[in-house]
């Protein structure tokens, strides 16, 4: 079956590249960090990220979406870029980026579930919205990591997210189920 959906397509495409340069820019900032414990977590974090990758995968070959060459290369040098930069950036941005990224990938999953829902096509449900809570996961776990920090209040006023904005409406205390997640991430 192909999608007749040009923004669903492109965004499988995007998403896929993506998640390669998370993971990449994750081994990186793994590295670059001293405390045992924050170091594996951010370890777990890239594990998380190739398996989105190899998750949309299966979607996109279900329905006979190429793989773009051109995100991959740009997310490939990007992923590579921010990885190097872990080491000379400091604590904080690291964080602070990781998490603000992971904010506007959530939405990513769950607009992909609506689309594929807009067409008839329920059986990605889970998946998607399995991902889409991973990501948010993966957003509060930075953002515990620096909620104290005092560079917090500036980064937040200059590129609007942090303690009181995001990109994404999720409660990680107040999670709708499955079927009831189209709340999350409507274009308004």
């Amino acid at each position: 079956m192909k999608l007749d959906h040009p923004e669903l397509v492109d965004l499988l495409k995007q998403a896929y590249s993506a998640e390669k340069a998370a993971a990449f820019a994750y081994i990186g900032h793994a590295a670059s960090v001293k405390d045992p414990e924050v170091k594996k977590a951010v370890k777990q974090i890239e594990v998380d990220e190739w398996n989105h990758r190899r998750e949309v995968l299966e979607i996109m070959q279900q329905y006979n979406v190429p793989i773009s060459k051109y995100y991959e290369f740009r997310f490939h040098v990007i992923g590579k870029i921010i990885s190097a930069s872990c080491f000379v950036i400091g604590r904080f941005m690291p964080f602070y980026f990781a998490g603000r990224l992971e904010s506007g990938n959530v939405c990513e999953y769950f607009r992909m579930k609506q689309f594929f829902n807009s067409l008839g096509i329920k059986e990605h449900d889970k998946i998607l919205y399995e991902m889409g809570i991973k990501e948010k996961e993966h957003e509060v776990y930075f953002l515990e990591q620096i909620k104290k920090d005092n560079l917090l209040p500036l980064f937040e006023k200059l590129f609007s997210w942090g303690n009181k904005k995001g990109f994404n409406n999720i409660d990680l205390d107040k999670k709708y189920s499955v079927e009831e997640s189209d709340h999350y991430c409507k274009k308004k």
